[in-house]
C-alpha cells in the first residue's frame, strides 16, 4: 500500500490536517490561562504528535524521514519530549534487502559487482531515506563506502512532494507561518535541492568541492571520492571511521572537550554560512563524525546550498552591525537581504532587535523573573507578527542549516556564547572587507564588542523599551483589533467549509481505492455542498479585506 501514490498523499495530508486542528484548538482554548499545567499538557500533545509522525515516517519512508530528521535537531526551539521521540529516526530507517541493492549496483556498473570490488559487506553500515551505505574493499586494498540509491525512491519522493504541496497550501491559508513566508517559492526550492540529492553525480561534485576547500584546514577531514566508480545512483568514497558528533559517551571516553569541540564547529560552519560559496545544508548529527583524536569528519553533501557574493557581503554587514551595536546597519542589511518589505515599520523592528541583543548580551533572559521574560517575548512576538517580514525562499535552506547546526551546539554545550565564539571570525571578515574604512576598523569593532558587557540598561528601562509604542501605532493596533473580531468570525466559517472539503476528498479517495460506491457518492455530495459554501464565505472574506484596507 505504501507504494501507491494516492495512499501516501491521503495519509500525509490527513495527518497534517489533524495536527493543525489539534494545535490551533489547544492554543485558542488555553490562550488566556496558559500556565505550567497547560504547558505540560501541550508538551504531551506534541509528544503524541511526534510519536505518530515517527510511526508514519517509518512506515512510508521517503520524504517524511528527511523532515523528521530536521525536526529532531531543533534543540534550540523544540521541546525535549519532541526531540526524544524523533532523535533516533536517523538510525531507524529500514534498509533495502541486499538483492535489491545489488541489482541497482550492477545496473549502474553494467557488470557483476564482484568484478569491481574484492569483497563487500551485504549488511549496510548505514541506511538513510535516499540510500544506504555498504562497506567494501577494492582489489588494491582500499577500504571504500558504497552509497546505493534505494530502488524506486525517486518516484516516492515526487509523490511525497505532491502531498507536501497540499500541506503547504493549507499552512499558507490557515496558519500565521504562511503569512510570513513565501511557501510557494520555498516549495520550489525544496524540489530543486532535494532533486539534486537524488542525483549522486551532483553529490560527487559537491564532495570534491568541499574536499578541496578543507584540504589545508587542520582538524577537519572530508572523504576522498572515486569518480570512476560513481554514477547517478551509486556513489563511491573513502571509508573513514568515526562516531556521531553528539555521541557524548564517545567524547567522554576519548577526553574530547565538548566546549572546545563546539567552538571548532562554530568556526567550521560559520565560515561556510557567511562566506561566498557553498554550504552544507543538511548538517544533522549523522553527517558530522568525530574521531578519537578530535578530527571532525564532514560527510553526505547531497543537500548543499549556495550564498552569492552580494548576499555574503550583506550577511557580513548584518553580523558586523550586531557586533558593533549599529542597529541601523542591521536594518539596512535585512532590507537588502529581502527580509523586510518596503512597508515595514523600521523603528518597531529596531526596538525588537535592540531588546533581543541587549537581553542576550547581559544574559537577562536567565536572570529575569519568568513573568517579565514572558511579557517581553510576547510583546516582541506581537510586534513582529504585525510587520511585513518575510523569509526569502533562497534563504530557506540557509536558515534550516543554521537551526540544525545550532541544535547540535545545544547538545554539545548548552551554555555556549555564540557571539563570543564567533567574534574572531567576524573581526577577520570586518578587517578583510573594510580596507576603505582604514585598518583600525577591526580594532574599533573589538573595542565596542568588549564594551558590550557593561551595564547597558536597567530592567525597568528594558521593559519600557519593549513596551513603549508611538501613539499612531497604538491607534493602528486598536483599529486592526476591532476589525479582527469580524474577520475571525468569517475565517472560522471559511475554515469549516474547507475542512469539510478536505475530509470529503480523503474519504472519496479511500472509497475509490476500496471501491465503496455508497461512501463515494456521499463524500461527493458533501464536497459539492462544502465547495459552494466555501465560495460564499470567500466572497464575504474578500469584501471584509477591502474594508480593512
Amino acid at each position: 500500500m505504501k507504494n501507491i501514490s494516492l495512499y501516501r498523499i491521503v495519509i500525509i495530508v490527513s495527518m497534517a490536517v489533524k495536527f493543525f486542528i489539534q494545535v490551533v484548538y489547544f492554543q485558542k482554548r488555553h490562550k488566556r490561562n496558559w500556565n505550567r499545567q497547560v504547558n505540560d499538557r501541550f508538551e504531551a500533545l506534541l509528544k503524541r504528535q511526534a510519536s505518530e509522525y515517527k510511526r508514519t515516517a517509518l512506515h512510508l519512508e521517503g520524504l517524511l524521514i528527511k523532515l523528521g530528521q530536521f525536526l529532531s535537531t531543533r534543540a534550540d526551539i523544540m521541546p525535549p519530549v519532541f526531540i526524544h521521540e524523533l532523535e533516533d529516526l536517523i538510525d531507524r530507517v529500514p534498509s533495502v534487502p541486499w538483492l535489491e541493492a545489488k541489482e541497482t549496483l550492477e545496473e549502474e556498473w553494467n557488470s557483476p559487482y564482484d568484478q569491481v570490488v574484492a569483497e563487500i559487506n551485504e549488511q549496510p553500515a548505514a541506511s538513510a531515506s535516499i540510500g544506504q551505505v555498504h562497506r567494501a574493499q577494492l582489489p588494491n586494498g582500499d577500504m571504500i563506502a558504497i552509497k546505493i540509491q534505494r530502488p524506486g525512491i525517486e518516484r516516492i519522493i515526487l509523490t511525497d512532494f505532491k502531498a507536501v504541496k497540499i500541506v503547504m497550501w493549507l499552512a499558507n491559508r490557515f496558519t500565521s507561518f504562511g503569512k510570513q513566508t513565501d511557501l510557494s517559492s520555498l516549495y520550489h526550492e525544496m524540489t530543486v535541492v532535494i532533486g539534486q540529492e537524488l542525483n549522486f553525480r551532483k553529490e560527487l561534485q559537491n564532495g570534491l568541492y568541499f574536499k578541496k576547500r578543507y584540504q589545508s584546514t587542520p582538524g577537519v577531514d572530508i572523504p576522498a571520492y572515486y569518480e570512476d566508480y560513481s554514477t547517478k545512483r551509486v556513489l563511491v568514497m573513502e571509508w573513514i571511521e568515526g562516531a556521531r558528533i553528539t555521541d557524548l559517551n564517545f567524547l567522554s571516553k576519548h577526553k574530547i572537550d565538548r566546549h572546545d569541540l563546539a567552538k571548532q564547529l562554530v568556526s567550521i560552519f560559520l565560515e561556510q554560512l557567511l562566506q561566498e560559496g557553498k554550504f552544507h545544508a543538511d548538517p544533522h548529527p549523522g553527517n558530522i563524525l568525530i574521531q578519537p583524536n578530535g578530527t571532525v569528519i564532514l560527510i553526505d553533501f547531497g543537500m548543499v546550498g549556495e550564498v552569492n557574493r552580494e548576499d555574503a557581503t550583506y550577511i557580513r554587514q548584518l553580523v558586523e552591525g550586531i557586533i558593533v551595536e549599529n542597529y541601523d546597519q542591521v536594518l539596512i542589511a535585512l532590507e537588502r537581504l529581502r527580509f523586510l518589505l518596503p512597508s515595514a515599520d523600521k523603528n518597531q523592528i529596531k526596538k525588537v532587535i535592540t531588546t533581543l541583543i541587549h537581553t542576550y548580551t547581559e544574559q537577562d533572559l536567565t536572570a529575569m523573573d519568568d513573568y517579565v521574560v514572558q511579557q517581553i517575548l510576547e510583546d516582541i512576538q506581537r510586534i513582529v507578527k504585525k510587520q511585513p517580514i518575510q523569509l526569502p525562499s533562497e534563504f530557506a535552506f540557509l536558515g534550516r542549516a543554521v537551526s540544525t547546526f545550532v541544535g547540535i551546539l545545544h547538545i554539545l554545550d548548552p551554555h555556549i556564547d555564540l557571539l563570543e565564539v564567533g567574534k574572531p571570525l567576524v573581526l577577520k571578515w570586518i578587517n578583510e572587507n573594510s580596507a576603505e574604512k582604514g585598518k583600525s576598523a577591526g580594532k574599533q569593532a573589538l573595542q565596542v564588542f568588549n564594551q558590550s558587557i557593561r551595564p547597558l540598561l536597567s530592567l525597568p528601562r528594558q521593559i519600557q523599551q519593549a513596551l513603549d509604542e508611538p501613539r499612531q501605532y497604538r491607534e493602528w493596533i486598536e483599529t486592526k483589533d476591532r476589525l479582527a473580531l469580524e474577520q475571525t468570525y468569517v475565517l472560522s466559517k471559511k475554515r469549516d467549509a474547507f475542512y469539510f472539503m478536505i475530509i470529503s476528498l480523503i474519504f472519496g479517495g479511500i472509497a475509490s481505492l476500496f471501491e465503496q460506491s455508497i461512501l463515494l457518492y456521499g463524500s461527493g455530495t458533501l464536497f459539492i455542498i462544502s465547495f459552494f459554501y466555501y465560495l460564499s464565505t470567500l466572497r464575504s472574506h474578500r469584501r471584509l479585506l477591502k474594508k480593512i484596507r
